[in-house]
């Protein structure tokens, strides 16, 4: 444990899908040392959990330069959360917009919680950053993913710890498009491939088909949003 605090640290929430991959690739170019998290909330896509360690391998074998800086992964088990908050990515429910004008994939305060714990590990690692793959561009309408909500956590956060937090989001302002431009700016057509075969996104946990986009049931949200993304930035890029 070492709680002094590092201004070149960051820890990344991460869920081994496409936004969290990116965010991985961003903070280790950034920071000088990048650990990771991730969280067992019982999310039925929980292929996830198996694709974050997929995707962090890959990083270390693409990119040897990111590789001293990669640190410790935690995955926090919030699975009796996860219950408590039931929605159609933690229970066998249709995944429709409910009456309250909200998918029924929202997960209630899910990002609100995966921020408190995340911070409560960094003030033990010593770190003051943490970086999320949060989004108010190209979302489900979830209202925790807005800028509000996050910043508005981060300085809850610091009170609470009596420790300035930062949250980073370089994704919130970008579309899919913009964040595959970003995986390309990145880490060029290697980062690119690595995302789109490692990472996953589909919220029915589908990984037996695989497109240009990378693997999903091309049906669910998660996977039109990945998949509209991908082909904008295709088209964008062809024409350019």
């Amino acid at each position: 444990m070492d709680t002094r605090s590092s201004s070149n640290a960051a820890l990344v929430l991460f869920s081994g899908g496409q936004d969290s991959a990116t965010c991985l690739a961003w903070a280790l170019s950034r920071y000088e040392r990048v650990e990771t998290i991730g969280f067992d909330y019982g999310q039925r896509h929980d292929v996830e959990l198996t694709a974050r360690q997929n995707v962090r391998a890959a990083l270390l074998d693409a990119f040897p330069a990111w590789a001293n800086r990669l640190g410790e992964d935690r995955l926090v088990d919030l699975s009796g959360y996860g219950a408590l908050a039931e929605s159609a990515l933690t229970a066998d429910m249709e995944i429709v917009m409910t009456e309250a004008g909200l998918p029924s994939t929202f997960v209630p305060g899910r990002n609100l919680v995966f921020l408190t714990v995340a911070a409560a590990l960094a003030y033990r690692r010593g770190v003051d950053v943490l970086v999320g793959g949060m989004c108010q561009t190209d979302y489900s309408g979830y209202p925790d993913c807005r800028e509000d909500t996050i910043q508005t956590q981060a300085k809850a956060l610091g009170l609470g710890l009596d420790r300035p937090t930062r949250v980073e989001t370089p994704l919130m302002h970008l579309d899919k498009a913009q964040t595959w431009a970003l995986a390309d700016e990145l880490g060029g057509d290697a980062l690119v491939d690595l995302i789109v075969e490692h990472s996953h996104t589909c919220y029915r946990g589908e990984r037996g088909q695989r497109h240009d986009w990378g693997y999903g049931c091309d049906d669910c949200p998660a996977c039109d949003l990945r998949k509209k993304g991908w082909t904008q930035w295709r088209e964008g890029a062809a024409a350019s």
